[in-house]
């Protein structure tokens, strides 16, 4: 038995094989190893799953060096407002065209490590007829699922939100790794003009350690993500505070929900003031405050901060992101960006198939300046006034 727990920490190659991610390999049953330790009715019992080296694999390979995640996993209705702002109509036929214009950017795994699909996208196939999951893996993407089913009132709060998606869970993920999947997303909200109460980051934490749980026994590694709202005119100070809080919790759980910290990636918000708080923050005040949570909260264990953009512009997420690399980090420190990698890219495209080609470039332009941000070394020269406009948007969500 002690091999199984060794396994837990074994070092692997951050280069997960192609192979392990193509659709058709069997679903694995999960099996549990157990150490017991003679300490009396209140034994420690260690426990590492079939699929931990795996995992460790998978999670190195997402966090490698100038690369991060795309994030295009949009609910359908979500996804119909973005094409609507560019007067397209929400069909499936528009975000089939709409995907696959961004899986299929040529070069685009030079940049992006992973890809975050709403499962409409992990079992459609491009314009092309290719299979959306196979494009990825020729481009040396790992494909990932959002696996949540969304927020809800949360009863008892003061006026608070909790992600459902739980029931169920189980077996979607293991069908999810079957159909090509090798991580997973799980996205709740924390509200700081709301409170928070300490009943909603409570429940935050536990539904993201349940959740983090299971799709470890199912072979995916999980994201977790409890986004701190922007909403309010809060100092840099509170969110921090409220930011020390959320996470102490969601250790704490995930350690109670035995997860095991080598196989998961984080996408906490950057540390910033309040969108209405009249006091900017500079992109080395963001890093400053950004690293100081994370040094605080986060353990070494974990391989990859994968931050998301939260509503910032583009230029804003790259430069606070290049701020925070500036130095060593012991965990790969690195984005995972939905509009701050589209918005200008889905403006160059319209909806029309002639502008294809200019807009995947957009996307590429914006991937690379995230690469270079990721080692430390962007500038910021020669960016566009689009990709410097702020795109926050009060209460998002999808």
């Amino acid at each position: 038995m002690a091999s199984a727990s060794a396994s837990l920490l074994k070092s692997s190659s951050p280069v997960l094989d192609k192979s392990e991610w193509v659709k058709g390999q069997a679903i694995r049953q999960s099996t549990v190893s157990v150490r017991s330790l003679p300490s009396g009715p209140s034994s420690l019992t260690i426990r590492a799953g079939s699929y931990a080296d795996e995992l460790v694999k998978t999670a190195k390979t997402v966090a490698s060096p100038g690369r991060g995640i795309l994030a295009m996993d949009e609910s359908n209705a979500t996804c119909g407002k973005r094409l609507a702002s560019i007067g397209l109509e929400n069909t499936e036929a528009n975000r089939q065209a709409y995907r696959t214009l961004l899986v299929t950017a040529p070069g685009l795994g030079q940049y992006i490590s992973g890809a975050i699909l709403f499962e409409e996208t992990l079992y459609q196939s491009t314009t092309d007829g290719k299979k959306m999951v196979d494009v990825l893996v020729e481009q040396n993407i790992v494909p990932g699922i959002k696996v949540d089913k969304g927020l809800v009132p949360l009863a008892g709060s003061n006026d608070e939100s909790w992600c459902q998606g739980l029931d169920g869970l189980a077996s979607r993920t293991a069908a999810y790794y079957q159909q090509g999947a090798r991580f997973a997303k799980w996205r709740t909200v924390v509200s700081i003009p709301n409170g928070p109460s300490a009943l909603a980051v409570r429940e935050a934490a536990w539904g993201l350690a349940r959740y983090a749980a299971i799709a470890q026994d199912n072979g995916l590694v999980p994201i977790v993500e409890p986004e701190i709202l922007l909403d309010g005119d809060h100092g840099i100070d509170r969110t921090f505070e409220v930011a020390q809080k959320v996470w102490a919790e969601v250790f704490f759980y995930l350690a109670e929900n035995n997860v095991m910290f080598e196989g998961i990636l984080l996408k906490p918000s950057m540390v910033t003031p309040g969108a209405e708080c009249k006091e900017k923050a500079t992109p080395q005040q963001v890093a400053e405050y950004t690293l100081k949570l994370l040094h605080r909260r986060i353990p070494p264990a974990v391989p990859g901060i994968m931050f998301l953009s939260g509503g910032q512009s583009e230029v804003e997420a790259t430069l606070n992101l290049n701020a925070m690399n500036q130095g060593p980090n012991p965990w790969h420190v690195s984005f995972s960006y939905a509009r701050a990698l589209q918005n200008t890219c889905l403006k160059t495209w319209g909806g029309r198939p002639e502008n294809v080609k200019a807009a995947q470039d957009t996307l590429l332009t914006r991937a690379k300046a995230n690469s270079l941000a990721q080692l430390g070394k962007y500038t910021g020269e020669g960016e566009s006034e689009e990709a410097k406009k702020g795109m926050f948007v009060k209460g998002y969500v999808y």
